[in-house]
């Protein structure tokens, strides 16, 4: 059974975070150092002193109380036991949407649906354009869910647990949105619930090892870029990457001891990972708050990659990719761009859209695009095979097998 859920932060723990705040200690710096050796220290002494004497957590908490509506679900997880996991879910206003799973990402939250979901939900005016309702969910140790106890955790479960989140939200036939870890959570529950339950899939990251005998001459400047980006990202920004899926524990104690610590962690992240978006100190402090305030701490979060990295399912690692239609939205300042030869180790691309501006928090930085191509890619088909499917869709009736038919639809 569903509940209501309202983010409600004790004040004893914003006084304890306060507390924290007003003993940080900060490291020295080397002149001109700019960004070459991480988060500068004027940044952090600013966020700093806003997050102490001016960021106002009640207001940030009764605005998003307000804007989304949000809920938790017991689950039961196969070898794991019942999680009570967090979620939004905002059903459209024309009463009948297609229904939608966004899923998160890392150092990503619920949050990053905040955007999009009033455009999804309202639809831009015209009676013929898709609405949608949305489920975005709190991965299990993130913001406000549950997080596992148990070793072995890993992708297989998170996409199980988003999986069971729509079915019992009554959605036994739906369609999926994700970018960072988000993507490989939607790309499992494609692979493994395509078909019967997932009906489509969008991404705005995709992930795949090149194919045999793949002729690198073949690549256009933009995908050529994309993989010098990449290999750019390895050598000098996936260090976190590496503490998470080794050592995750150790680091821990400093994210959940400290939230300077924890802010520094994130803040390098949202400025680096996107498209020079103009990210205001409470944007960022409300983001970083979410995983401060999280049911389980910012610990639990990281353990996603430890546990992924030790199962067999990283990246790299051969399965075959879901047969279902996906689709695709491709922004210039993501971490990776693999070249289209690529794209049949991911899926069954009938979907495509490149943009000229937009980072790798895509949902939060261009919200309107990827709207845009989220109603294209799963509307005109829509559109093509139930005629009046805006005023009278049910979810009984709503049947996805389309985007075959669709490739020659033109979408």
């Amino acid at each position: 059974m569903s509940n209501s859920f309202k983010i409600a932060v004790s004040s004893t723990d914003l006084s304890a975070l306060k507390s924290r705040i007003e003993s940080a200690t900060f490291p020295d710096e080397l002149d001109d150092a700019g960004w070459a050796y991480g988060v500068p220290l004027t940044d952090m002494k600013r966020l700093v002193a806003r997050w102490r004497d001016g960021f106002d957590w009640r207001q940030e908490e009764l605005k998003l109380n307000n804007e989304l509506p949000q809920f938790t679900q017991d689950i039961e997880v196969d070898g794991f036991g019942s999680l009570n996991v967090h979620y939004v879910h905002k059903k459209s206003d024309r009463g009948a949407g297609i229904p939608l799973l966004f899923v998160h990402g890392w150092p990503g939250s619920f949050l990053e649906s905040r955007k999009i979901i009033p455009l999804l939900t309202k639809g831009s005016g015209d009676s013929q354009c898709p609405v949608f309702d949305v489920v975005a969910i709190s991965l299990p140790g993130f913001g406000f869910s549950e997080a596992p106890k148990k070793k072995g955790f890993s992708l297989s479960q998170y996409v199980e647990v988003s999986h069971k989140l729509m079915i019992a939200l009554g959605y036994t036939e739906y369609v999926t949105q994700g970018g960072d870890l988000g993507s490989r959570v939607t790309a499992g529950i494609a692979r493994r619930y395509g078909g019967m339950h997932s009906k489509a899939w969008h991404t705005n990251v995709l992930f795949s090892m090149p194919p045999e005998n793949d002729d690198p001459s073949s690549y256009t400047a933009s995908e050529k870029e994309g993989l010098a980006r990449w290999q750019e990202f390895q050598r000098s920004g996936s260090g976190y990457f590496q503490l998470h899926s080794t050592k995750p524990q150790t680091l821990g104690y400093s994210l959940a001891d400290s939230p300077v610590g924890l802010l520094a962690w994130i803040y390098e992240k949202l400025v680096s990972w996107s498209d020079n978006y103009p990210w205001t100190d409470d944007e960022v402090l409300t983001w970083v708050s979410i995983y401060w305030f999280s049911r389980a701490g910012p610990a639990a979060s990281i353990r996603f990659y430890y546990e992924v990295a030790h199962s067999g399912q990283a990246l790299g690692t051969k399965s075959s990719p879901p047969t279902i239609p996906m689709g695709c939205s491709l922004f210039p300042k993501e971490l990776i761009r693999i070249p289209k030869s690529w794209y049949p180790g991911v899926g069954d691309v009938v979907f495509e859209a490149e943009h000229d501006k937009g980072g790798h928090f895509a949902a939060h930085e261009q919200p309107e695009l990827l709207v845009g191509d989220l109603r294209k890619m799963f509307g005109k088909v829509a559109r093509h095979f139930l005629r009046d499917v805006y005023s009278s869709l049910s979810v009984s009736s709503f049947t996805f097998f389309y985007c075959l038919q669709a490739k020659n639809d033109g979408v």
